[in-house]
């Protein structure tokens, strides 16, 4: 169930927000709630940009389909995956901040799922780093490149050990090329992560399959 409600008071640290409902089964038995606060701020000239660049290429992946056409078509698409919270009905001269967010995510999604030539890194475009990576490592794809991805450990296994058999849910993971795994290695992970502005994600089961690990690497390392 949703609901709309406003802010009624703030104090320090939070706010208070008054939600009308009526007394039903839902409002008895409910114990949690989630508040969603709409972000005021409009879209930014580098997140339109951003857009436009990924739309130009989406639009020559279809044939060289009308930039126009290719916008309208991908914002219907992406009407089918936004919380249901969000105004469906968006424009890219005045949209939110988040829904430009989400839209700017999703076409890259896109992107890396229908494995579209981009003239310029990914990563450079992202406005939700996590995302990206996870998209990346779905698809097999260089976070900094695009090229064909390795697993890179960014949490260091161990020289010596077996790989086979450690643990490795939840450890800090990339997916990069060969040559981005050997950069990695040259010049510290710390380092690395700032010069491409990306950020580590946590091996899941789903992510384990992509890259074939063992039995025992699905399992959880508990240090």
């Amino acid at each position: 169930m949703i609901k709309y409600g406003k802010i009624v008071k703030r104090t320090e640290g939070g706010v208070i927000a008054f939600v009308p409902c009526e007394d039903n089964e839902i409002t008895k038995t409910a114990r949690k709630i989630i508040v969603e606060i709409p972000d005021s701020r409009k879209i930014s000239m580098a997140q339109r940009r951003k857009a436009f660049v990924l739309l130009g290429y989406i639009s020559a992946w279809w044939g060289y389909t009308p930039l126009e056409a290719t916008k309208e078509i991908t914002k219907q698409m992406f009407n089918g995956h936004v919380p249901c919270s969000f105004d469906t009905e968006f424009s890219l001269s005045n949209c939110s901040v988040e829904v430009a967010r989400l839209y700017i995510t999703y076409l890259m999604d896109f992107c890396i799922l229908h494995d579209i030539d981009i003239g310029e890194p990914l990563y450079e475009l992202c406005e939700d780093i996590p995302k990206y990576v996870w998209a990346c490592l779905m698809k097999k794809r260089c976070a900094v490149c695009g090229k064909k991805a390795e697993l890179h450990h960014v949490d260091a296994i161990g020289a010596g050990r077996n790989r086979k058999e450690i643990p490795q849910i939840g450890m800090q993971v990339l997916p990069l090329c060969r040559v981005h795994h050997n950069e990695i290695h040259n010049i510290g992970k710390l380092t690395f992560l700032k010069k491409y502005i990306l950020q580590s994600i946590a091996l899941t089961k789903d992510i384990a399959k992509i890259y074939k690990l063992t039995k025992k690497n699905m399992e959880v390392r508990t240090k």
